[in-house]
């Protein structure tokens, strides 16, 4: 009788810990591509249809970034950064270039991390961090937030609410992060799930990624805008995607429509 008393408690006592933990993690189910694209296309960074916006993640990086400003000079095209705070931060000058060459500046968050513990403090302050520095470097206040890994808790879609924030992920990727990564396999990655209206998620720099890995990404670039191109959609950054919508807070209706 005693053993089922002390296993009742036990259960009683786990049931908010998974509550909790449901509640903390449960709107990041819209990292699944396809719930994302049905249910939520403007999260997913689906805009006008004769447009594609073109993203990357993880900068700045002085070893890397340069390089891609200097192929979308190359290309006439401009695009989305997604910076980490404390890569700015480390960076300055880096951080500051693509907004001068005429590159939209957005927020990744502040450092490159899985946020499975529920912490909105820690959530709300870093990227209200991330945001200051990102509008120093932008000369503006940024619009955008994608987390790092696309990985959005409901601390998180209240702390971009809180920062006025529009959280945007991805129709297409390119898997560039691999160490198995080339030109050849990023192009035909991104090609796989690319549509008009679609927004494509590469990155500049290989912090969270395999070394070198950006080579890749830099390697594919020009012929991603040409394939684009070739099939009659202009490609640039999501100030001109047409993408829809709101933030909410977390634990209300959907994300955006």
């Amino acid at each position: 009788m005693r053993q089922g008393i002390h296993a009742g408690r036990a259960v009683y006592a786990v049931v908010p810990v998974v509550a909790v933990a449901l509640a903390h993690i449960g709107p990041a189910a819209t990292w699944l591509p396809g719930l994302r694209r049905r249910r939520f296309p403007g999260l997913a960074g689906q805009g006008s249809p004769g447009h594609v916006a073109l993203t990357f993640d993880d900068g700045p990086d002085p070893a890397s970034t340069p390089h891609f400003l200097d192929v979308l000079d190359e290309l006439g095209v401009r695009a989305t950064f997604f910076v980490l705070g404390e890569n700015a931060v480390r960076h300055p000058s880096v951080a500051r270039e693509p907004a001068r060459r005429g590159h939209e500046l957005a927020v990744h968050g502040w450092a490159h991390d899985r946020p499975w513990w529920p912490s909105p403090a820690r959530d709300a302050r870093e990227l209200l961090r991330a945001v200051d520095v990102v509008g120093d470097a932008a000369g503006r206040v940024p619009r955008w937030y994608r987390p790092p890994y696309g990985i959005l808790t409901s601390g998180r879609w209240a702390a971009a609410h809180r920062a006025g924030l529009r959280p945007v992920l991805w129709t297409a990727w390119g898997k560039d992060w691999r160490q198995d990564a080339t030109p050849r396999s990023v192009r035909a990655t991104v090609a796989a799930d690319l549509r008009g209206g679609g927004t494509i998620l590469l990155h500049d720099t290989d912090h969270a990624c395999a070394p070198e890995s950006w080579r890749a990404t830099l390697g594919a670039l020009p012929d991603i805008v040409r394939d684009c191109r070739e099939a009659g959609l202009s490609v640039g950054p999501l100030g001109e995607h047409g993408v829809g919508g709101g933030v909410v807070a977390a634990g209300t209706a959907a994300p955006f429509r």
